[in-house]
């Protein structure tokens, strides 16, 4: 698509946008229910297409992608009334007599560019929100997922005009041409280092943004955890989607007391849960292309590997690997893995382990394990993070009443049920003044028998 084209789309939105058009929440709704609909009537096909691009199993790719979409429509549907209202509050007393309220405003023309490992979802759930919210909407999906990719194009071309909602395909020149042009809120999901040419270009604007990216994302286990259990939900977490997950479990690091013996588990857990080959399995997936399959290889030290480290090259396709006796210096650390490799390093104590993770880039998300209650509200009072879990893995984006985002290097802004609301909204503070009444001590001349009003209103 060239620039021209763009530029149209967006200026079509825009003149759809001003007039109107977008701001009945019963015209927002409608719009949620048809791509409810729509969905429904494509699951097949969207499983097929995550298949095609990811190797995903169709159970996998209702429970991490469609359904999670579905849900979020449905508690759109149910709340987005209330949402849209206007909010009361109070007003002060040197305001007397007022009505002060915020009143929620759609931003108008909105990018959304979201990346290739959960392409479904990560395209479709901030859509959701940005229609709620009464945006229009540019979407660029990946190009790295074309049976996806080419999918939300003919979903969205059957719910939508294209004054609503359009889609833009292609790589890296669409992605330049798109983020040349003005909008009025830019949704990013991808890379740490493309997010920060997105802030780059938003700049020229003064656009605002809500990026999320990604980091490693530690998991600590403590002497005191349940070790099967752990074992089970870290691997279940880790190797979802082959480990190609923004809040998978980058590393464990856990108390050098029990190491071996969670090592172990995990071991039986891998086995358990895929396979003693998984390599066989026509339902275990793939890496998404070729550069980053070679990148992950590259990431894998053969002498500290304890179990995998095997690939299948013509399928892109490689082994859960564990890796023992991994240091904060090995290859493995100095970047986020985001594929089937789990590094194991180990403490001395809690306190060791909560001031090596702050002293790293702020990760996407945190998980503990533990059965110190004191523990737990330590690790989570003191390290940075976006978001995480206690004695589980990745669970904690998987809901509708909670937002989702990064914190420091791993993103900005969060979205998901209202936080997703808020976030494709501009709140307009406003206060109705009666007529009937006006104090006089604001105004100049200012004369010595306010003073102590002021004092008085004002403290």
């Amino acid at each position: 698509m060239t620039e021209q084209q763009i530029q149209t789309i967006v200026n079509t939105q825009r003149r759809y946008f001003r007039a109107g058009a977008t701001l009945p929440v019963c015209a927002r709704m409608q719009a949620l229910a048809r791509l409810k609909k729509c969905i429904l009537a494509h699951e097949q096909e969207i499983s097929a297409a995550l298949q095609a691009d990811l190797g995903k199993s169709s159970f996998e790719s209702y429970m991490c992608e469609t359904g999670l979409v579905l849900s979020e429509i449905t508690y759109m549907l149910r709340h987005v009334r209330t949402l849209a209202r206007e909010k009361t509050v109070a007003t002060p007393l040197a305001q007397f007599h007022s009505r002060s309220y915020k009143k929620p405003s759609p931003y108008g023309v909105v990018l959304i560019m979201s990346p290739w490992n959960y392409p479904f979802l990560l395209t479709m759930d901030p859509l959701v929100d940005a229609i709620a919210a009464g945006n229009t909407v540019v979407l660029k999906p990946s190009a790295y997922s074309p049976h996806t990719s080419r999918l939300i194009a003919r979903i969205v071309e059957q719910c939508f005009s294209p004054e609503l909602v359009a889609v833009v395909t292609g790589g890296r020149e669409e992605n330049t041409c798109l983020l040349r042009q003005r909008f009025d809120y830019l949704f990013f999901t991808g890379s740490q280092s493309v997010g920060r040419e997105v802030m780059k270009q938003a700049a020229a604007h003064l656009t605002p943004v809500t990026l999320e990216l990604g980091g490693k994302s530690p998991c600590i286990v403590d002497r005191t955890a349940s070790l099967k259990l752990a074992a089970r939900r870290i691997v279940f977490g880790k190797f979802l989607n082959c480990g190609q997950t923004c809040v998978a479990p980058d590393y464990i690091y856990c108390d050098e007391t029990i190491r071996d013996r969670l090592v172990t588990e995990i071991r039986r857990e891998i086995t358990r849960q895929l396979g003693r080959n998984p390599l066989a399995r026509k339902d275990y997936g793939k890496i998404i292309n070729e550069k980053h399959f070679h990148r992950l290889l590259n990431l894998i030290d053969y002498d500290k590997v304890t179990l995998g480290g095997t690939a299948d090259i013509a399928g892109q396709r490689i082994a859960p690997t564990l890796m023992e006796d991994v240091t904060f210096s090995d290859k493995v650390m100095q970047e986020e893995i985001f594929g089937p490799v789990l590094p194991v390093l180990t403490f001395r104590s809690l306190g060791e382990a909560v001031r090596t993770i702050n002293s790293r880039p702020s990760p996407l998300a945190l998980y503990l394990f533990t059965r110190d209650r004191t523990a737990a509200r330590k690790v989570m009072a003191r390290c940075g993070f976006g978001g995480g879990c206690i004695n589980d893995t990745v669970i904690h984006l998987a809901t509708s009443h909670m937002g989702f985002g990064g914190f420091g290097e791993s993103g900005m802004g969060t979205y998901h049920g209202k936080d997703g609301f808020d976030t494709f909204s501009h709140y307009k503070s406003i206060v109705d003044k009666k007529l009937w009444l006006d104090l006089p001590m604001r105004y100049q001349p200012y004369r010595k028998i306010y003073d102590k009003l002021i004092h008085l209103f004002l403290q």
